[in-house]
């Protein structure tokens, strides 16, 4: 080890090896297909490891989502050995290997950061290429697992599970690290981060998610590097995104995006919003979505783009329409949103399948004002009414609009059809008695939802006149 804590590859000599009476991990606990996987390869006569974030869940006590294998076969020798196996990939080549929904990707060991010889002397020269920036684009250079390593990107992930004798092979100090939960890079951080800026982000990811503190040498460089994440796929950032936000530690993974100063690299309006009025209710809603978010998948409950983005997008919205009145134009509204998605996509690229259901989700909340008269339950039949109805009470718990609205579409839910037509028709003779006109009911119907006509009244059907009988 280094001064600086640095992981260097001159550093490590060789693995130790952490016996199975040393350590927590029982194939009790792994995948039966992965099991599969690793015992058929080392029949066949090769090296076959469970790495990754498999070794480091199963140290934790978690249960792993993915199970990924590496292995001395190259891709073409593990699909002869699996009849149900794909290679996939241009940038890693990788082999998956199919069981019903679940896959096992297996990966031939590389040697990532050997130098290639100025006379392209190394057999498999050219199967790694940098752009201008060091950042990988295509990496098949196979060599040994102490090599291998070297292509991990956190020490955490870098541990061996052997099921030859079910030790644990550690050459980068992660048994450790993950003991401790530390979060540190493997290698020059510096470099790691110019290779591929989505560490970064994964950086974020983990230490929220597993509650890691990141070891300052890898925390460092961060704030000065964030700007490469400019260059970065807009559609690989999306995928990032939600593994951040939809994995039950958004709100801890948010506050470490402004902590390292990459939130202004994802979401620049959001930022500049959030730094121009950090106490308005917007701001609000958005740490009580966040954590509303976190509670769901800890729970089980669905969760969904969709309504991520609306939370993340809402105080930037906010900031340029002003605070939803019953009166507001939908039209308007509508517009906004699409110029905040618009900008956004330059940055994060959100498919259609969850921008359009999140301009409805919010465009509906201007019907949530109207609440008398029959016309204000055709709102309770509506597709995304669910949705808009959890960010109402999100609005609320923000103090946005008033508590007494949002409990008032609570109550209504549960009651029969007979009780609502009584209490809508009550509250409309009531607000008419009080001489207020039509009260909440500023807000636009269901038409006007979709063409926002603005129109109350029901148009009334033109009689056609009668044909005149025809000559004889």
């Amino acid at each position: 080890m280094n001064d600086t804590n640095t992981l260097l590859a001159d550093d490590v000599k060789g693995p130790r090896v952490v016996a199975r009476s040393e350590h927590p991990i029982s194939r009790a606990n792994i995948s039966s297909n992965a099991l599969k996987v690793l015992y058929r390869l080392k029949d066949a006569g090769y090296q076959a490891f469970l790495v990754g974030g498999a070794v480091r869940d199963l140290m934790l006590g978690l249960s792993p989502k993915d199970f990924d294998v590496a292995t001395s076969a190259r891709p073409e020798q593990v699909k002869q050995l699996f009849r149900n196996c794909r290679l996939i990939g241009r940038r890693f080549r990788l082999a998956h290997v199919r069981y019903g929904y679940e896959i096992i990707e297996v990966a031939t060991f590389r040697a990532a950061h050997t130098q290639i010889d100025d006379d392209n002397g190394v057999e498999e020269a050219g199967h790694r290429v940098l752009d201008e920036r060091g950042r990988i684009l295509r990496d098949n250079l196979y060599g040994r697992i102490d090599e291998d390593v070297w292509r991990r990107d956190f020490t955490a992930n870098a541990l061996y599970y052997n099921i030859e004798d079910f030790s644990i092979w550690d050459y980068v100090g992660g048994f450790d690290d993950v003991r401790n939960r530390v979060l540190r890079l493997i290698g020059d951080p510096q470099t790691r981060y110019r290779e591929d800026p989505v560490r970064m982000l994964r950086a974020v990811r983990f230490a929220a998610k597993l509650g890691f503190t990141i070891h300052p040498d890898t925390a460092a460089p961060i704030p000065e590097l964030a700007r490469m994440l400019d260059g970065v796929p807009p559609a690989r950032l999306f995928d990032e995104i939600n593994k951040l936000f939809l994995a039950g530690s958004a709100l801890r993974g948010f506050s470490l995006l402004v902590e390292m100063d990459l939130l202004r690299h994802l979401f620049p309006d959001l930022a500049t919003a959030l730094a121009r009025a950090p106490d308005l209710p917007a701001a609000r809603l958005l740490r009580l979505g966040l954590a509303g978010t976190d509670e769901r998948v800890q729970t089980d409950k669905p969760v969904t783009p969709t309504f991520l983005f609306a939370i993340l997008l809402w105080p930037v919205i906010q900031h340029r329409f002003g605070p939803l009145r019953g009166d507001t134009d939908v039209q308007a509204l509508l517009a906004v949103c699409d110029q905040v998605i618009a900008a956004q996509q330059s940055r994060i690229a959100v498919p259609r399948r969850f921008t359009l259901p999140l301009r409805e989700m919010l465009a509906l909340q201007l019907r949530f004002e109207r609440r008398e008269g029959r016309r204000a339950l055709r709102l309770l039949d509506h597709p995304r009414f669910r949705a808009a109805y959890d960010f109402l009470l999100l609005r609320a718990a923000a103090g946005e609009v008033d508590d007494e609205l949002a409990q008032w579409w609570t109550d209504i839910q549960p009651l029969d059809p007979q009780a609502r037509i009584a209490l809508v028709e009550g509250r409309a003779g009531q607000d008419h008695g009080q001489g207020h006109g039509q009260g909440h009911g500023q807000g636009q119907d269901e038409g006007a939802l979709r063409a926002g006509t603005g129109r109350d009244k029901p148009r009334r059907r033109r009689r056609r006149p009668r044909r005149p009988p025809a000559a004889v």
